[in-house]
């Protein structure tokens, strides 16, 4: 895999405590601070994830006779689109003529939808499926008669500018796939798609095209709409079937994020989540730059649904296993707590130089054990062992106390 460059993103704040801890005997000072779990304030998420609402007016005019032009998309184009699915065969047509006039950039897209119908629902659901149409904003207006409707769907380009746009982000997308193995599972192709944008995308509510994948493809910078149709755009690329959440986040308000598909299996993934971005603390201690929060990577419903909660209009599909969970995967998950064998653990990590070390608790219970163990006794003793192993006469070290998903993070400072 092709090493990413890694750009901060600039919308988070954290609160906290800063404690020190004693200095040990012969072995020189340690400080810990101790910060609680943080997310971004996803301000830009209280929008409407879609942009713009759908101005309609009713004609109560004489309908005249309609020249409909020939539909050239098929059902075979877009039965595989989880939203088409969701629709009746009456909106699947409509569904079918909107891709067909949004992809011609028509200013008017004449519809087989009449006064009961909803095009402004399909168009949604278009959307929702089709990552591609960055063109799109979203916005409509519409003429609705007996049996029609003229259907004026915004654009944020023109079709000159339009293309000038899929050159860039045809080459922006083919410079992440090109960084994936010939040879790599599904799971690796997802988990590099995952770090990929987490990697280069920084959080903007203010950038420009931020509902869709230019702003995050060759902008680097977006909100959760341009995040999540990102992943689904590049991981289409790779062969692998990802749909487009809409929901919300407790406290936080509207949201988008994925459900994957890997070997057969449905698994919630929110890119944005990804990455928890943490401010300087006090004394110019900065955590590493390189964090990837992989609670969200391939998690099951009852995991996402600790603090996010889907659409109810929708079905989506059914995430109930647990084998793609990347503590479980890598060593770091413990069912029960025994501090002899966090506290090797931990020694491990420090006699391998790595800045991070992250244990996960099956349950709240157990971390509720392990968490005074360690951070007023296991931390204490590994930070005595790295002074000694490195000859450091001050160390320093950060926790994070992350109680919502039973995990405890520690990041040791080497003295660099």
């Amino acid at each position: 895999m092709a090493d990413r460059s890694r750009r901060r993103k600039k919308r988070a704040r954290i609160t906290g405590c800063i404690c020190a801890l004693a200095v040990m005997a012969g072995l020189g000072a340690f400080t810990a601070y101790a910060l609680p779990w943080a997310y971004h304030e996803f301000a830009g998420m209280r929008n409407s994830i879609i942009g713009k609402e759908a101005e309609e007016t009713v004609n109560t005019a004489a309908e005249q006779g309609v020249d409909f032009p020939e539909l050239t998309v098929t059902v075979e184009e877009v039965e595989g689109n989880l939203y088409f699915q969701q629709l009746s065969e009456e909106e699947q047509t409509v569904y079918r003529e909107l891709l067909q006039g949004v992809q011609g950039m028509q200013e008017c897209i004449l519809l087989h939808a009449g006064r009961e119908a909803q095009p402004a629902k399909v168009y949604e659901y278009l959307l929702y499926d089709r990552p591609e149409l960055f063109w799109c904003d979203g916005s409509s207006r519409m003429t609705v008669y007996d049996s029609y409707t003229e259907f004026y769907p915004g654009y944020t380009c023109t079709a000159e500018v339009r293309e000038q746009r899929q050159v860039e982000i045809d080459a922006a997308a083919e410079e992440c796939v090109s960084g994936t193995d010939a040879g790599a599972s599904e799971y690796d192709r997802l988990k590099y798609v995952f770090e990929y944008i987490v990697n280069t995308v920084d959080y903007d509510e203010n950038a420009p095209d931020n509902q869709n994948i230019y702003s995050a493809l060759v902008g680097k910078s977006s909100v959760c709409a341009g995040y999540s149709r990102t992943a689904q755009y590049l991981l289409g690329k790779l062969g692998i079937e990802a749909v487009y959440v809409v929901g919300s986040v407790e406290g936080q308000g509207a949201h988008a994020w994925n459900i994957v598909n890997c070997d057969g299996k449905y698994y919630q993934m929110d890119v944005t989540f990804g990455d928890p971005v943490f401010l300087a603390e006090e004394g110019g201690q900065r955590l590493p730059a390189d964090i990837i929060n992989y609670d969200y990577l391939c998690c099951t419903d009852a995991d996402i649904l600790t603090d996010h909660q889907p659409g109810s209009e929708v079905i989506y599909p059914v995430c109930d296993s647990d084998d793609l969970d990347y503590y479980r995967m890598n060593g770091l998950y413990y069912d029960s707590f025994d501090a002899q064998i966090l506290l090797s653990a931990m020694n491990d990590s420090i006699l391998a130089g790595e800045e991070i070390f992250v244990c996960k608790f099956s349950d709240a219970e157990v971390y509720s054990k392990a968490r005074d163990s360690m951070i007023g006794e296991l931390f204490p003793r590994a930070a005595q062992n790295l002074a000694s192993v490195y000859g450091l006469e001050r160390v320093k070290y950060t926790y994070v106390e992350d109680e919502t998903h039973n995990k405890i993070m520690v990041f040791w400072n080497y003295g660099q």
